[in-house]
């Protein structure tokens, strides 16, 4: 709805048919509408389910597959430069120096624009002028063939939502440069030995805009901004969006499009560098009945620096590109930096024979945190020959990145149709039975925070080696990791839900909009706790070595809390979540090998559990039971086989097939993205790609 136009509010919209409650407000797309093609007809759409997202007003509407315009495996070109050089000074002193360097250039694609009206910048009204009088009088004829009423205003502008087809997919392309130089220095010391080293890294990157970006063409006022756009081209008429299935654009129309394509803008462009100076001394301290207590001792200085420099582009000339995610909003004054100095002490204390521990503590100070010390404890005990026992403590701490303290703040439309408001409607989720609780479009703020602190970790694990024979060996290791203050992006589901728990997250505009401040914060805590078994074994038969092994985690606990004074929710092992990986009850690698001569060979299974999947809207409201409705993703099972032969002197070729038997992921309620991260399938799990070939070639010259 756009004042106006045909429909200048949600109120204005007519009844969905059948319907004497409900209006269309949630769109109404020509092929939808009784006796049309259907959304099926243009290649990648179907209808949307306004039963399965909980959004009756948008029963007419129609849904776009965005995940499927995505290219999943961007194309990249890769040149890299190594160097190494060691120099003997004499007394077992030895110099190093290293160089290296890369460049990368790749281009990611994902779906055409889609253009939504507003009542500033984008006030998308198709017109009824001589131009477009054709596409006019078709629409509303179709309109008017269900919706009679709406007769008397023949001629109004119509707003619409649009996705552009014929604009292309986006594309942005990055070259990233990487640069490292290294000189160091080793030997002997009064008894002891040493290593010192001093290195500087740098990392810079800079993205351009591709095909499928335009200019929007209007100001802040919706007014002209001086050049060609999109915004004005469409609402010249000169463009048709109302194309049937099988019709295509007008030259007049593709002529209008390309005067407005930002192709070739520079988006951004950033460098990070890392100088740093590090000095470490280890030795024997003194001597014990079962062993010499060894020590080491050293310190770390960096300077890390970080470079952001957002929209180069004169503040004058700065038209507005739509959808470019750029916009000068992560731009830094200068350059962001901050030193660390480390230092750190390490003892193996032999207590008795075959039993020893090792004491080690690290104290770091960041600027603008303050300092951190983070001891570790761990025992080794050989119980027998066969049987070796272990055990660790520790503690951890990390700090905010630049981007999570100093990224620019912005604040945008949600789009989406599935939130309600939290303070009123139960989880802040649409329910058309309560009132007040329709679908409402509040404003996301997102962004770096500055005053983030750092996140603390408490590390313990437990475990040991069995080896029975010289062939067989069994590991088995305890692990439990425990976060404070975690360092996160909440979820817009997850605050909605805990409105109560985070109140300074939620206020509105001046015209009563709400606003959702979904920057970075430290929250809550973490708790996960799991066992990982590693299992090995060899035998010689029918002339060659064969060899077996299982690498495998199973999950024992994980589980969260937004706040610290809140309780622990539910358990996460096995269940969907929004963010962070999901936790896999199980999951292995396991492989078998073949050896003879020259010749080698792998295969081997990659294997992870299933897991109740994501309740989507409609379904968690009991509005609708989708047929053949599954709660559960199944498991994901994939094998690779590869081939190696080395008969030819400094010559090593394999060959791999990945995806042996071109396993399609399993069906996932995953809500794809623009940047195609997933849609029907999994990303954090499953890989889309089928089938792969890998041929390697490599040939030592010394």
């Amino acid at each position: 709805p756009l004042a106006g136009t045909l429909f200048p509010n949600a109120a204005s919209t007519p009844f969905v048919p059948g319907s004497a409650t409900v209006r269309a407000s949630g769109g109404i797309n020509m092929l939808d509408l009784p006796g049309g093609p259907g959304c099926g007809s243009i290649n990648g759409m179907g209808p949307y389910d306004e039963r399965l997202w909980n959004s009756p007003p948008a029963a007419l509407a129609c849904a776009w597959d965005t995940g499927r315009a995505a290219v999943l495996q961007q194309p990249i070109d890769t040149l890299t430069f190594v160097a190494r050089g060691a120099f003997k000074l004499g007394g077992g002193h030895v110099v190093t120096a290293e160089a290296t360097g890369s460049k990368a250039d790749s281009a990611k694609r994902f779906s055409n624009l889609q253009l939504t009206p507003n009542t500033t910048t984008q006030q998308l009204r198709f017109p009824r002028n001589a131009e477009s009088a054709a596409a006019y009088d078709s629409v509303f004829n179709r309109l008017v063939a269900t919706f009679p009423t709406l007769e008397p205003q023949r001629g109004q502008p119509i707003s619409y939502r649009w996705r552009c087809i014929e604009c292309g997919p986006r594309e942005i392309t990055t070259t990233t440069e990487t640069r490292r130089l290294f000189a160091g220095i080793d030997g002997p010391l009064f008894g002891w030995d040493y290593r010192a080293g001093i290195a500087r890294a740098t990392s810079e990157s800079q993205s351009t805009l591709g095909g499928g970006y335009y200019f929007r063409g209007t100001n802040g006022t919706g007014g002209s901004d001086g050049g060609p756009g999109i915004i004005p081209a469409l609402n010249s008429g000169r463009i048709n969006i109302f194309l049937s299935p099988g019709q295509t654009q007008s030259a007049a129309g593709l002529a209008a499009l390309e005067e407005g394509s930002a192709r070739g803008t520079v988006l951004y462009g950033g460098e990070f560098t890392l100088t740093q100076l590090d000095f470490t001394t280890s030795g024997s301290v003194f001597k014990l009945p079962a062993g010499d207590v060894m020590a080491a001792v050293g310190v770390d200085l960096r300077r890390e620096e970080y470079r952001f420099n957002g929209d180069e582009r004169e503040v004058a000339n700065r038209r507005v590109i739509i959808a470019a995610p750029f916009d000068d909003g992560n731009a830094l004054l200068g350059t962001a930096e901050r030193d660390v100095k480390a230092v750190f002490g390490e003892v193996l204390i032999p207590i008795v024979k075959d039993l020893e521990t090792t004491l080690s503590v690290r104290r770091d100070e960041y600027d603008g945190f303050g300092g951190t010390t983070n001891p570790k404890v761990s025992l080794r005990f050989k119980a027998l020959d066969s049987l070796l026992l272990r055990a660790s403590y520790s503690t951890g701490f990390r700090v905010p990145t630049f981007n999570q303290l100093y990224n620019g703040i912005s604040a945008a439309e949600y789009t989406g149709a599935d939130v309600a408001y939290p303070r009123s409607c139960p989880g802040g989720r649409v329910d058309t039975s309560l009132p007040g609780c329709g679908a409402i479009r509040p404003i996301i703020i997102n962004g770096g925070k500055v005053d983030l602190g750092p996140e603390e970790a408490k590390m313990a694990g437990a475990g040991f080696i069995f080896e029975p024979t010289p062939n067989i060996s069994i590991g088995i290791d305890w692990w439990s990791i425990k976060r404070e203050g975690t360092i996160q992006l909440l979820t817009l589901r997850t605050l909605l839900e805990n409105v109560t728990l985070f109140p300074e997250r939620f206020g509105t505009t001046s015209d009563g909009v709400l606003v959702i401040d979904q920057r970075w914060l430290n929250a809550g805590e973490t708790e996960t706790e799991g066992v990982e078994v590693s299992l090995k074994g060899g035998f010689n038969a029918l002339g060659a070595r064969w060899t077996a092994g299982l690498e495998g985690t199973y999950l024992i606990k994980k589980r969260s809390r937004v706040v610290a004074s809140a309780p622990f929710g539910a358990s996460e092992v096995g269940q969907f979540s929004f963010a962070g990986d999901l936790g896999l009850r199980w999951k292995h690698s396991a492989n078998l090998t073949y050896k003879r001569g020259d010749w080698s060979s792998s295969f081997s299974q990659l294997y992870k559990s299933g897991y109740n999947d994501q309740v989507l809207p409609g379904v968690a409201s009991g509005r609708v039971s989708p047929p053949d409705f599954k709660s559960k993703v199944d498991d994901y099972i994939t094998y690779n086989l590869s081939a190696t032969y080395t008969g030819f002197k400094g010559l090593t070729v394999t060959g791999l097939v990945k995806n042996l038997f071109d396993k399609d992921p399993p069906y996932a309620a995953t809500y794809d993205s623009n940047f195609g991260s997933g849609s029907s399938w999994e990303p954090r799990v499953a890989d889309p790609r089928g089938r792969a070939f890998v041929l390697n070639v490599e040939y030592r010259f010394f």
